[in-house]
């Protein structure tokens, strides 16, 4: 106790060092922290390690010489790729992939959302929530082998264009019909699994808002704009942000399975040109400065996409 102008004020205690407070808090929480352990040699053993062969895009890697035994030869991958034929049509469609599947997207799983959620019929919700889930857990080879029966000149959408009136083709083969292909088959496939993040924040919002609205005279579609998605717009906006940290990244594996030399004037992404520069003709370096380039790109994308939500709404990561 310190006495101050005729005041007893009481002396502040001496704060512990920072070692002795984490070992205090490991053997309260070490069941916690034992659980961590796995998931984070995961993301050192697979995700920091790896980032030491980064350093092959700025060097003439050649595998027989080893990461430290190449010549380096600092941007000169990255000088070569901007300067190449391919750069805007990579860049391009990449974007507008991408641009398509947030415009067409990135609703439908809170349309979905929003739509299950105003079903009071549990029996009922529960097979159309089954329903929609199930695509995302088919193999990319085999919804690919779908689409590419479905699209062919005897297939079943060929059947119905001729039916009103159209010619048969090959759909695929068409570049103006890649992009649309591509989407469909993402909101067929994804949708139903996005709802998951959404109806867990639905769930969340207090039932005494609704009853408040319904004693007021409100509808529904009052209710579902006045306190339904202003309820779950942080997890909206949160997911948003997410979103716009890969908007230069796109799945290749579906676009690979799909496009083909006809179609690479819509459908070739950076990821794709990545795989057939780095795997298939072994140019190891060139593909990794590509790959880097899109990865900082990315990184800055949802810096950006953050900063806006930080102060347009005061919703962000970090």
């Amino acid at each position: 106790m310190v006495k101050t102008g005729g005041a007893i004020r009481p002396q502040p205690g001496k704060v512990a060092s920072f070692g002795k407070r984490v070992k205090k808090d490991f053997k309260k929480n070490w069941v916690v922290y034992l659980m961590v352990l796995p998931v984070v040699v995961f993301y050192i053993m697979f995700h920091y390690i790896p980032m030491y062969g980064a350093q092959i895009a700025f060097r003439n890697f050649r595998p027989i010489q080893g990461i430290w035994g190449s010549d380096w030869v600092g941007l000169e991958h990255l000088t070569r790729f901007f300067q190449g034929p391919f750069f805007f049509r990579l860049m391009r469609n990449t974007f507008m992939l991408n641009v398509h599947l947030l415009f067409w997207g990135f609703p439908a799983p809170i349309i979905l959302a929003l739509l299950m959620n105003e079903v009071r019929v549990q029996k009922f919700k529960r097979t159309v929530q089954t329903i929609t889930y199930m695509p995302f857990f088919i193999s990319a080879m085999v919804v690919a082998g779908i689409i590419m029966d479905f699209t062919l000149s005897t297939g079943i959408i060929n059947d119905i264009i001729v039916f009103f009136g159209g010619s048969r083709r090959n759909l695929l083969a068409d570049p103006s019909l890649f992009r649309p292909i591509f989407v469909i088959q993402s909101i067929w496939q994804n949708a139903g699994w996005g709802t998951i993040v959404y109806l867990a924040a639905l769930a969340g919002i207090d039932e005494e808002q609704y009853e408040a609205a319904m004693i007021d005279g409100a509808g529904r579609f009052r209710r579902i704009f006045s306190i339904t998605i202003p309820g779950i717009l942080p997890t909206i906006v949160i997911m948003l942000i997410l979103r716009m940290g890969s908007m230069m990244t796109i799945g290749f594996e579906m676009i690979l399975l799909l496009y083909q030399p006809a179609t690479y004037e819509t459908a070739d992404v950076i990821s794709t040109y990545v795989y057939r520069v780095g795997l298939l003709q072994a140019n190891f370096s060139f593909a990794t400065a590509v790959g880097l380039f899109n990865s900082v790109l990315n990184f800055a994308l949802i810096v950006m996409a953050n900063a806006i939500s930080k102060r347009v709404n005061e919703t962000s990561l970090w």
